[in-house]
């Protein structure tokens, strides 16, 4: 008997304290759901793929209607005379490579370090005019590129920096929208964390370092996909002036608007554009799904 009573409490002692709830949804709705899901990913995912095939089409089935999603003779013959035209160029292929990754590389570094340095200063400490300098960050964010051009071509002239790299590469720093997604993500973060870091002896520049900047990790991503998308296409054509100095993306344009026979060389150059930012995307978003998915502070 006393056996049997061990058992009886060890089973009781073993059940889970909190018990699973049930779904409300039936087997249809669960259906229904994925079902939706699945289409909205084909609608999203639809541009892609049909860019991609246009661009492996040869330039007979460019022309065809109706027009196929998929090619009946894939070939990479665009992208091959593609290549070809770039390299007849003056200016090499590789020359403005370099000045879209240099130019996305340095700004999106100096924007990420300068608006996450700024957003813990706002969101983590109190000072006069803090709150007013945040109104003036949002307000800014109302206002686009084109509103704001001839000011920083006026701008950038007095500096010097026209026909530069910098002319593209500082103003990226400044960017609104990094340094509003950073404080709002920051004001989140436990004060709690910071203070005990600050009690261990770390200091103001330790304590950004490795406890912000680690547990702000997907709002830093998530600022790095925007940052490289906005600038790998950036033309900059209205700052920069030499050819040895122009960007990829003006390069490449160029040759797509060279009429009806470089249709195919026009969708080998959508293909080209777009592939850097869709894999920094890809790469950013499994990040991010990681780190929010591991941590969750709370005060």
């Amino acid at each position: 008997m006393k056996k049997k009573e061990k058992v009886v409490k060890e089973k009781e002692y073993r059940k889970p304290l909190v018990k699973r709830r049930k779904p409300n949804r039936s087997i249809i709705g669960d259906i229904f759901l994925y079902l939706f899901l699945l289409f909205i990913a084909i609608v999203m995912a639809f541009p892609i793929i049909y860019a991609v095939s246009s661009a492996l089409k040869p330039l007979d089935e460019l022309f065809k209607f109706p027009p196929r999603i998929f090619p009946q003779n894939p070939t990479f013959d665009n992208f091959s005379d593609l290549f070809v035209t770039m390299g007849k160029s003056w200016v090499t292929f590789s020359r403005y490579l370099f000045n879209t990754v240099w130019i996305t590389f340095a700004g999106t570094f100096g924007h990420l370090i300068i608006a996450s340095m700024a957003a813990f200063v706002l969101a983590k400490y109190d000072f006069p005019g803090g709150q007013t300098f945040f109104k003036i960050i949002t307000v800014a964010m109302m206002f686009t590129g084109y509103v704001t051009q001839i000011p920083n071509y006026l701008i950038l002239n007095k500096l010097g920096w026209i026909d530069t790299y910098w002319a593209i590469i500082i103003p990226a720093f400044a960017s609104p929208m990094g340094l509003f997604l950073m404080k709002q993500f920051m004001e989140g973060l436990p004060t709690s964390l910071i203070e005990a870091a600050k009690i261990d002896g770390a200091n103001e520049w330790r304590v950004f370092w490795t406890i912000v900047m680690p547990n702000v990790k997907p709002a830093w991503m998530t600022l790095i996909i925007f940052s490289v998308q906005g600038l790998w296409n950036n033309r900059a054509s209205t700052y920069i002036y030499s050819e040895e100095r122009k960007t990829l993306v003006y390069a490449l344009q160029q040759i797509q608007a060279g009429g009806i026979a470089r249709t195919g060389q026009g969708a080998a150059v959508l293909v080209v554009v777009m592939i850097v930012p869709i894999i920094i995307f890809v790469l950013s978003e499994s990040q991010i799904l990681e780190t929010m998915a591991s941590s969750g502070l709370k005060d």
